[in-house]
């Protein structure tokens, strides 16, 4: 059973990356639209959609979200350190 460290760990780090993802994709759909002039493909795998640009968005869209919840994550782990005195179990290193 998970103790209540690791309880609100995973509640600070889950609601840290859900509000970085959500912000994420706004921004990387309005930078997809300044960059191209369209809107983003809203079903890329539909084959009405250029190969090239459904892997574009899928790319853009994938490194975007996950270097977004790369960097919430660490920076709610800094936070939970600094309230804590020490780093989430699941964040130390295996030295």
């Amino acid at each position: 059973m998970a103790d209540k460290g690791d309880f609100g760990w995973r509640i600070m780090a889950g609601a840290a990356a859900f509000a970085g993802g959500f912000i994420a994709k706004k921004a990387i759909t309005m930078a997809w639209k300044k960059s191209t002039g369209k809107e983003p493909p809203s079903h890329p795998e539909s084959p009405e959609v250029a190969l090239t640009e459904a892997i574009g968005w899928a790319v853009i869209m994938g490194v975007g979200m996950e270097l977004t919840r790369l960097l919430v994550t660490r920076a709610a782990a800094k936070q939970w350190a600094k309230g804590t005195g020490e780093l989430p179990a699941q964040l130390k290193a295996d030295i």
